[in-house]
């Protein structure tokens, strides 16, 4: 018995060492108390809110007076110089292939940075709707209890006894005294006195 026990614990061992060579590797488990490592990545790594501040500056300047200014001094500038400058300093023929490039890739770079700060003003006004919406909230919230409020004080007042209600009251009182001592007389002292010994 003892020796087919440790023939069975030989054999195991030996079957769980060649099927543990032939078997898969176990995939390592993912443990969530744990961060991740970092993996590399093949594009650089950027900043987005300062990307999106320095193209909310840029397409601040693209809407001002000043842009279009410089444009045109620019382009103006570009024209006269492939005109009348001597041949071997003109960069750019008539047809202003190259100023026609140019003014395209800006208009290209331009317009995705424009609608880059439009959707970031539109994320901050999004915040701002809903910071609003939920100030208005609490307010009207606010408007019903007071107006709750105002309600069961009024109505509490309805019940409270004020100065004036309290005064005709007593008025009554001592009218209704004085009519019960015209019709029955107060008794004298002595009298009574002499009654009860």
């Amino acid at each position: 018995m003892g020796s087919d026990r440790g023939s069975n614990a030989k054999e195991r061992s030996r079957t769980s060492t060649t099927t543990g060579a032939t078997a898969l590797p176990r995939a390592s488990r993912v443990r969530l108390d744990q961060p991740r490592p970092a993996r590399k990545r093949l594009l650089p790594e950027y900043d987005p809110e300062a990307f999106g501040r320095f193209s909310e500056r840029i397409a601040r300047f693209l809407g001002t007076g000043r842009f279009i200014v410089w444009m045109t001094l620019i382009i103006i500038l570009w024209v006269i110089w492939n005109i009348y400058a001597p041949d071997a300093l003109r960069f750019d023929q008539y047809p202003f292939i190259f100023l026609t490039l140019m003014l395209s890739l800006q208009a290209s770079y331009a317009a995705p940075l424009i609608l880059l700060a439009q959707n970031r003003q539109d994320d901050r006004d999004r915040i701002t709707h809903e910071q609003d919406r939920k100030e208005s909230e609490r307010s009207i919230a606010d408007t019903e209890f007071l107006t709750r409020e105002i309600a069961s004080l009024r109505m509490g007042l309805g019940e409270v006894a004020t100065r004036d209600w309290i005064r005709s009251e007593l008025q009554d009182l001592v009218k209704e005294m004085e009519e019960r001592r015209t019709l029955f007389p107060p008794m004298t002292s002595s009298g009574r006195d002499e009654g009860d010994r």
